[in-house]
């Protein structure tokens, strides 16, 4: 889908429409943002996704996922290096300063920071060698929560799984296009979508362990509208920071669900924030499934942006072994 500001193409969601509440009600003239940030790469992956940000080293990870590769940004020095993988993985997180954890289509790993080498950690659908990971985002406590899909996004092909430690436990199944995963401050509640459904839904969790203590329920009905819901961020004020795909944007959705603010992007295919600091967001973005006419009229796809949000940094979270 084009861009708002190409000729001939109109915005959804322009200045004089109304935008959704999660009950149906709707508030008129929601705000959007015209883009004033900056490329903080210019490097086109094919599939953008899973960024995430080491405040300790001022360090900016992502993956490129159908091209094994791993991306990792020195926000210092400006230096950026791209590892290739073994594996087609989709999520990193920290462990300590020598060693992060990979999610990906063969498993999770632990990774040595130093030497890139991985070591299996543990399985996760070993026996569906057609899915991979997608999403997802450690808990505040220290579990992963991780989404899997299909390769080629069959329908209801995937899950979601809570891994704590070398725990596996299925939380979510029938699900398509794992995204979204993230979660309030306090882990009091945990958010998740599937892109095919495009509900965004929420769940009570126990804080102590990021496991669910409730049946979900739907947060923002994003369905009947142009684009995907994909990978989003709860910010320190728990309002929760949603791609969506196809649109060239991410939304921002207050506490009770209401549409608040959308972002605009100069690429069509968003995928995933992340905050980079209290008002920094970075975005990932992709130029998966298009032509090569796509490609040239979308022109910085696949590429990573950065820009000014009202977003609070949170404290991040370690995967506990």
């Amino acid at each position: 889908m084009a861009l708002a500001k190409k000729q001939g193409v109109v915005h959804p969601f322009d200045r004089n429409s109304t935008s959704p509440h999660a009950d149906g009600r709707s508030i008129l003239m929601t705000p959007i943002h015209d883009f004033k940030g900056k490329i903080l790469s210019s490097a086109p992956c094919e599939l953008g996704e899973g960024p995430s940000f080491d405040g300790e080293t001022n360090t900016l990870w992502w993956f490129s996922i159908i091209e094994k590769q791993l991306h990792e940004l020195d926000l210092n020095s400006g230096t950026e290096t791209v590892h290739d993988l073994p594996v087609m993985a989709s999520v990193i997180a920290e462990i300590d300063s020598a060693r992060q954890l990979l999610a990906s289509d063969q498993g999770i790993f632990i990774r040595d920071r130093a030497t890139g080498d991985l070591t299996h950690h543990c399985d996760i659908e070993a026996d569906k060698l057609g899915n991979r990971s997608n999403d997802g985002r450690l808990h505040p406590s220290g579990a992963l929560w991780i989404g899997t899909m299909g390769r080629r996004a069959e329908t209801v092909a995937g899950s979601i799984y809570h891994v704590a430690g070398k725990t596996v436990t299925k939380l979510f199944d029938a699900i398509s296009i794992p995204n979204a995963i993230c979660f309030s401050p306090d882990g009091a509640f945990g958010y998740y979508v599937d892109t095919k459904v495009n509900h965004l839904m929420r769940v009570a969790l126990d804080p102590a362990t990021g496991l669910p203590t409730g049946k979900p329920s739907l947060f923002v009905d994003g369905s009947g509208k142009p684009g995907g819901m994909d990978g989003a961020i709860c910010s320190g004020d728990g309002t929760v920071w949603n791609a969506r795909w196809g649109e060239g944007a991410v939304d921002h959705y207050a506490t009770d669900g209401s549409l608040i603010g959308r972002y605009l992007f100069p690429a069509t295919q968003t995928s995933c924030p992340v905050v980079l600091g209290d008002g920094r967001l970075a975005v990932t973005t992709a130029w998966e499934g298009m032509s090569d006419e796509q490609r040239a009229e979308d022109k910085l796809a696949g590429a990573l942006f950065e820009i000014a949000a009202p977003v609070k940094m949170t404290a991040t979270p370690r995967f506990r072994l």
